[in-house]
């Protein structure tokens, strides 16, 4: 039997151990001591993708929801609201949920495993390739008496964008994104806030990939693999979209298809939608405010499309494609 260990312990990792524990490979997990998110905003199709994987329709049932979203984007504009189908959840009790039901190989081995999926960290020998140099913080912040705990909001500024999301009644989250103090010129986020109740931490929100991204017995998924710049939202969906196909490309070489070929699929898919989310970047950040921070980050997006661009031409064509969760042989 196939033995697959998984280095680290987030939402992809826990999707990939689900899946091929399911179709009967043992599978281990090594911790990888990623900090949670504190608030992860989940669309109405990436709950629909939790549900599928995990059988559970009840997953996000009494978490807090967002019906609007509220939007003032680019030099002078005005807000404009649209409706939003989405929760907020903690990445820490999501994770220890879908793990409860979970079942790992516990066993110790000395030998190495038929395959690693590395979910936690940069793959060794991949090098880190960085399009921006955005940094983001988090800090837990009170609402104002009054305030729409069921909207979020979103604002660009001169030097970067704000975006803060309610987790419970009377408190949320505000996400910096850019340089300076951005709460003190904002036109309308600042209005929804009554003060900071928490400290702040800092991550990058520039996106990055891991090149490569596969190689012979292995393969990176989730945050080792790709980064998302968090305006575009949803990364957790493409978290469990990469983890989908890592496991069904595991599932297929344990039935004997062609490990070189599912690996070029994998790798060739990955950079499609990676070069995808950098073209959604790009459209928010030409319309976001014209100065030097704006302009510097859409350069650098500028060249991550160029790059995708020089990789892509040397793809062939894709043999396979993936129906449900199981990966097909075209032809």
């Amino acid at each position: 039997m196939m033995r697959v260990v998984i280095q680290g312990d987030g939402i992809a990792a826990h999707c990939c151990a689900h899946l091929l524990g399911t179709a009967g490979l043992r599978v281990a997990m090594e911790r990888g001591g990623r900090p949670r998110l504190p608030a992860i905003m989940l669309s109405e199709t990436t709950q629909n993708l939790f549900k599928d994987v995990f059988k559970r329709k009840d997953l996000f049932r009494g978490q807090p929801r967002i019906r609007k979203r509220v939007v003032a984007w680019g030099p002078n504009s005005k807000p404009l609201t649209f409706d939003h189908a989405a929760v907020v959840i903690s990445e820490e009790f999501l994770v220890e949920t879908i793990r409860k039901n979970l079942s790992l190989d516990d066993r110790h081995e000395t030998t190495e495993p038929d395959w690693t999926i590395v979910s936690s960290r940069q793959p060794a020998g991949s090098v880190e390739q960085r399009f921006g140099a955005r940094l983001a913080t988090a800090a837990r912040v009170n609402l104002k008496n009054g305030a729409d705990s069921t909207a979020c909001w979103i604002e660009s500024l001169e030097e970067g964008w704000l975006f803060l999301i309610p987790s419970a009644p009377g408190s949320a989250w505000l996400l910096s994104v850019g340089g300076g103090a951005l709460l003190e010129p904002s036109r309308m986020i600042a209005d929804q806030i009554e003060g900071v109740s928490g400290p702040g931490g800092e991550f990058p929100a520039h996106p990055r990939i891991a090149w490569p991204l596969c190689g012979t017995g292995w393969l990176a998924c989730g945050t080792a693999a790709l980064a998302f710049d968090p305006l575009c939202g949803d990364g957790t969906g493409y978290a469990m979209r990469e983890a989908i196909l890592a496991s069904a490309v595991v599932r297929a070489v344990a039935k004997g298809d062609s490990a070189d070929e599912l690996l070029a699929h994998y790798e060739a898919r990955l950079l499609a939608g990676f070069r995808r989310h950098l073209a959604a970047c790009r459209q928010f950040y030409q319309s976001g405010r014209a100065g030097p921070w704006w302009d510097a980050e859409l350069e650098s997006l500028n060249r991550g499309m160029e790059w995708c661009e020089n990789n892509i031409r040397t793809r062939g064509e894709l043999r396979h494609r993936l129906v449900g969760f199981e990966l097909q042989a075209l032809g």
